[in-house]
């Protein structure tokens, strides 16, 4: 009897790394010459699904964002998964803006992933479940060969393969 093998696609963000690159950029952005009296802050909020960023005007807010970027880069945390809203004014002529942390994979891209599977006419099945999409077959190499085409794709959004089993 043939066995089965399979892997989960997720899309997740380490919100302790988000912590520390937060706490990273905000270390730098006091100490900036030109960033020193803009009343800049970075804080995560509601229940760890958002930061927001506010300064003293779009420029300084830009930079904020710019070296907020930098510090999830070098912690590993890919951009991808970040979805910004607009910039919004604020009290006392300052400016803010909300960022989105992406957990999961969406349902459209999951059903777009699902569909370059099939397309791929490799001999594994894709089946969502809920923010993952779980792939199984019979041949570790298709499996294998699944991974490596997706990570050739650019969909979007970070995606982990976790969970690679054997049964």
């Amino acid at each position: 009897m043939a066995q089965d093998n399979s892997f989960d696609i997720v899309s997740k963000v380490d919100i302790q790394e988000v912590r520390n690159a937060i706490d990273q950029a905000l270390k730098e952005i006091h100490q900036r010459f030109d960033l020193k009296d803009s009343h800049s802050e970075i804080k995560l909020q509601e229940a760890d699904k958002e930061i927001q960023l506010a300064s003293k005007d779009e420029y300084k807010l830009e930079a904020v964002k710019e070296i907020l970027g930098q510090k999830l880069v070098k912690r590993g945390v890919s951009l991808k998964n970040l979805t910004y809203a607009k910039v919004e004014p604020a009290a006392g002529s300052s400016v803010r803006q909300k960022i989105t942390l992406q957990q999961g994979i969406p349902g459209e891209k999951a059903k777009e992933i699902v569909k370059l599977i099939k397309d791929s006419k490799k001999k594994v099945q894709a089946s969502i479940q809920g923010d993952t999409v779980r792939i199984s077959g019979k041949d570790r190499d298709d499996l294998q060969g699944i991974i490596a085409f997706l990570r050739g794709k650019d969909l979007g959004v970070d995606l982990q393969f976790t969970n690679y089993r054997t049964n």
